[in-house]
């Protein structure tokens, strides 16, 4: 069985779909619909706009979103192939999630678009600049990385675990002072604490923290009112790690994910476990590379140029 793996924050590049875009006039009639959605010039700036303005989240979640969802377009228009037919299953990471919902075909793309626009401008209000961050535990397990979050955190602060990515590394989210402070204790004594190292991320916001409880509640009063269509195959999701294909459920999903912890690790696993032995990730190489660390048997493939969508096409 075949998952479709997609990416989160973080895979988004000055240049990003660029090259797709020059080869396929589907991918071009799919930046286009993201465009009108959004009202602005997305692609523009995801072709040759500067970096700082890309890595703002509310243009990086459409924006992944976007160059994924050519990806699936071009392999639905130029190759023939439905996701249906060649998956068994469906799952992203944070954002990824809505970019596998609409390739499922659960939300129209006008619709994803807008809702990944809402959900970066809401992270951004939630907390303000400066006052919350998120690092990299390197070589940590969840359990390390609960413990040291723990033993960071002082009075009224959050800390806590926002991303169980793979067996080596695990994300801590919430105050900028308790983040700091915990990589502070690994560099200090690593060998106490397990883990190799600490690495600030360059995030505006402490994502999947307590503290998104305000983005939270705007994303539960948008989703209310968006129509979403059981998916074609089975979403594995973010905050249950477990598959699911109720619409009312992953409507609920959807919001628990924006304050929950990613439970990545542990979605490759069910996948595995549920018969995926193979893993194609769509519009990036950010997953693919910690299914490998999870399951290493498993075979991964990374698709995002024209290149990769034939090899894909090939190997189906």
């Amino acid at each position: 069985m075949r998952a479709f793996i997609f990416p989160g924050q973080g895979s988004q590049k000055v240049g990003m779909g660029a090259d797709l875009a020059e080869a396929s006039v589907h991918a071009r009639e799919l930046f286009e619909e993201v465009d009108d959605a959004l009202g602005q010039k997305l692609f523009q700036l995801m072709k040759d706009g500067q970096a700082e303005e890309l890595t703002l989240t509310e243009n990086a979640q459409p924006a992944i979103m976007a160059l994924s969802m050519a990806v699936i377009r071009v392999l639905e228009k130029e190759g023939g192939v439905k996701l249906a037919d060649v998956a068994g299953c469906v799952a992203g990471h944070s954002l990824g999630e809505y970019s596998a919902l609409r390739a499922a075909g659960a939300i129209p793309v006008a619709e994803t678009a807008r809702l990944l626009k809402l959900r970066g401008q809401a992270m951004q209000r939630a907390v303000p600049v400066g006052e919350g961050a998120m690092a990299a535990l390197l070589g940590a397990d969840v359990a390390k990385a609960e413990d040291l979050a723990e033993a960071a955190e002082a009075d009224g602060e959050t800390c806590t675990v926002a991303n169980d990515n793979d067996p080596g590394q695990v994300v801590i989210s919430g105050h900028k002072a308790a983040i700091d402070r915990a990589v502070a204790m690994v560099k200090d004594d690593k060998d106490s604490w397990g883990i190799k190292r600490g690495v600030l991320l360059p995030v505006s916001a402490p994502f999947h923290c307590p503290l998104m409880k305000p983005a939270a509640e705007e994303m539960e009063k948008a989703l209310a009112e968006t129509a979403i269509r059981a998916p074609s195959v089975p979403l594995y999701a973010n905050v249950t790690a477990e598959a699911v294909s109720d619409p009312d459920v992953i409507r609920e999903l959807l919001v628990d994910q924006v304050t929950g912890r990613v439970r990545w690790r542990e979605s490759v696993l069910a996948m595995h476990q549920g018969g995926a032995e193979r893993f194609v990730e769509i519009g990036g190489k950010v997953v693919g590379p910690m299914v490998g660390r999870i399951v290493s048997d498993a075979e991964v493939m990374s698709v995002q140029s024209m290149d990769d969508i034939e090899a894909l096409i090939k190997s189906l």
